[in-house]
């Protein structure tokens, strides 16, 4: 039987169609109600995120298109995204997708400054930021120096 967490995970990031909400770590909590309700909490991975409202209808079409008539999607703003809650699968996903996976944080929590990013084509260290802002805010733009070859990084948070 197909849960209604199993369906709510399987909903595509509108921004990067290779992640699931679950890869990327935005899906909090899905809780079927003894009235037959969904309550899903889905979290932004930053404030003012444009893609929170198609995710949020996402989640509704997909849990209604497998029987659960009625849905409703909470954003849940506190504790804050972080890039640690994607999973190991969804930077995989990325890696491959061309999008450097962001880098770990430190032991004490701290983001550190990111003075290298190994390109996603030929997988060089040496790479430079060309913008702090890529294709979506998530992500910078970043350039291979051996290659030439622009690729987006998710940028840690």
């Amino acid at each position: 039987m197909v849960t209604a967490w199993d369906v709510a995970a399987s909903v595509l990031d509108p921004e990067v169609p290779v992640l699931t909400i679950e890869d990327l770590g935005i899906l909090r909590d899905v809780r079927q109600r003894a009235d037959g309700r969904v309550h899903v909490q889905i979290t932004p991975t930053y404030s003012g995120c444009p893609a929170m409202e198609s995710i949020r209808d996402d989640v509704v079409t997909a849990l209604r298109e497998k029987g659960y008539a009625d849905v409703d999607v909470e954003f849940v703003l506190s504790p804050a995204w972080t890039t640690d809650w994607m999973s190991d699968a969804g930077k995989r996903k990325l890696e491959k997708y061309g999008i450097a996976p962001p880098q770990p944080r430190a032991p004490d929590g701290v983001v550190r400054l990111t003075l290298s990013v190994r390109c996603t084509q030929c997988g060089s260290p040496d790479t430079r930021e060309l913008s702090r802002f890529g294709s979506t805010a998530c992500k910078g733009l970043w350039v291979c120096n051996d290659c030439r070859e622009p690729f987006d990084y998710f940028k840690a948070i």
